[in-house]
């Protein structure tokens, strides 16, 4: 087990710096270099052809769209386009990938030079600097059998190359300094960031879940923010935000035990623990050198023309960062508020539900509520609750109509979520609907009244609060399907006359 530090310790002693690395699959119809789908799952080596497996005499083809996708990812990241870039092929030891390298971009990437400013938990502002953006192919999966699931120990590994040859962007920082305590925090953030503007531009699905967005991050320490780099780890593949801030943070207080120790921290990439919460060796880290990049002689130079470079910045939605401002205003909620639905992951959905006809008070009440309460019991992301925004819209319109109480939309959403249909539906099946009918809310007030007589006498003696045994009465007669509200206008109205 390693020696940890106590966090505290950690940041007042050293100064830690991050390299973030965040790959983004391209959500395009066939692969980077080839004719072959690119689809999530299925059977292994199905999506394939021989350019996807590196048969001899196979030439690759760039793909357009996933150029364009390149582009527009590029520019929302506040990057420089290149007049001119090329492919280079990345040398080393893949399984994963039959021909035995990587066709990827080394020293001329399609973008450069940007920046992306993060919004932080308390609302802060923390800009961190990307050095490029690069386009290459995806590699293949192993799956090691046996011991625990790692190459170390497992009797045999197989290989599935329906994910080799799918087109990503790997978005590279500069050293991101500076974040001091709040260091895993930013790279949470950063990585978070990145995927909804990914979504928002349409060019990745981005569920972390699948893969379609993994972050390698790098992590070092160094006594003082004006001394030079310490030795950093790489922890690969990581595919959750939580992962990420408590990766970020075990490797801050790993090293730093190393460091006190007088010992020297190891160069080598890392693997998540999830069981643990922890990181792992893995190999000695390489650098660029290493790799021999060459370029790639299959393929000629990329020159992308400044008339389509215009045409994709002009083409680029609302993002992110601007549509929360612009649904602050709409909705009417507070800073605090708004944070609050970026951090639980209800933006989008809340947004769907109004496009689909919901108030913004209701939806971000049933997104931020029940639905958000449902979600952590189940132990799901707030998106994968199996309810859809026009649904809520529907939920909502039931109660804004009076047709539902808060109460019995509850019921109608209980039942939404078991699986028995629409709001409206779940509403007829279980016979939710509020009962409206003055003519038979009177009726059931005139028995509860025949009932408790003495109720009239305190009601017109100036005792109003007697009236709420009358309501109490009705509603437990209407098992809570009355509208309490217009019962208790009811009732005031009879015993007045």
């Amino acid at each position: 087990m390693d020696e940890l530090m106590e966090y505290a310790d950690v940041v007042a002693k050293y100064d830690p710096v991050l390299g973030i690395e965040v790959h983004v699959e391209l959500s395009t119809a066939t692969k980077m270099f080839d004719a072959a789908p690119n689809e999530f799952g299925g059977e292994p080596n199905t999506f394939v052809t021989p350019v996807s497996l590196g048969m001899p005499g196979a030439l690759p083809v760039v793909n357009k769209k996933a150029i364009e996708y390149a582009i527009r990812l590029g520019l929302a990241l506040n990057c420089k386009i290149a007049e001119s870039c090329r492919f280079a092929r990345k040398n080393y030891f893949y399984p994963d990938l039959s021909k035995n390298f990587q066709t990827s971009q080394s020293d001329e990437p399609i973008a450069y030079d940007g920046y992306l400013d993060v919004e932080l938990e308390d609302g802060e502002i923390f800009r961190v600097e990307i050095e490029r953006a690069h386009v290459e192919e995806d590699a293949g999966k192993n799956t090691h059998v046996g011991g625990e699931g790692r190459i170390h120990g497992a009797d045999y590994s197989l290989v599935d190359y329906n994910r080799a040859g799918v087109p990503l962007v790997e978005i590279v920082t500069r050293p991101v300094a500076g974040a001091g305590a709040r260091a895993p925090e930013v790279a949470a953030k950063y990585v978070q960031t990145i995927r909804d503007i990914a979504r928002a531009l349409g060019v990745s699905e981005a569920r972390m879940e699948r893969g379609n967005v993994r972050a390698d991050i790098n992590v070092s320490l160094r006594a003082a923010a004006d001394a030079p780099l310490g030795i950093r780890t790489e922890t690969k593949n990581v595919n959750s935000f939580r992962a990420i801030e408590k990766a970020v943070e075990y490797e801050m207080r790993r090293q730093a035990a190393i460091l006190e120790a007088g010992q020297t921290v190891l160069q080598e990439t890392r693997h998540w623990q999830e069981s643990d919460a922890s990181t792992r060796p893995g190999r000695p880290k390489s650098d660029a050198d290493d790799y021999r990049y060459f370029p790639e002689p299959d393929l000629v130079p990329l020159a992308p023309s400044r008339e389509w470079v215009a045409e994709i910045q002009a083409s680029l939605p609302e993002l992110p960062a601007a549509k929360r401002r612009r649904l602050l205003q709409e909705w009417g909620i507070s800073e605090l508020e708004m944070r609050d639905v970026v951090n639980s992951g209800a933006l989008t959905l809340i947004e769907d539900s109004v496009l689909a006809g919901a108030s913004a008070a209701g939806a971000r009440k049933w997104w931020m509520g029940e639905l958000a309460r449902y979600a952590k019991e189940q132990e799901l992301e707030l998106d994968a609750v199996p309810i859809t925004p026009a649904l809520v819209a529907e939920l909502d319109g039931l109660v804004t109509s009076g047709k539902l109480t808060d109460k019995l939309a509850r019921q109608a959403l209980e039942g939404v979520l078991a699986g028995e249909g629409t709001p409206s539906e779940v509403v007829v099946a279980r016979g939710l609907e509020v009962v409206s009918n003055d003519d038979e809310l009177l009726a059931i007030i005139d028995a509860a009244l025949a009932e408790q007589p003495d109720v009239v006498e305190k009601v017109r003696d100036g005792k109003v609060q007697a009236a709420g045994a009358i309501v109490g009465a009705v509603m437990k007669a209407t098992q809570g399907k009355a509208d309490a509200a217009r019962v208790r206008e009811l009732v005031m109205e009879r015993v007045m006359q």
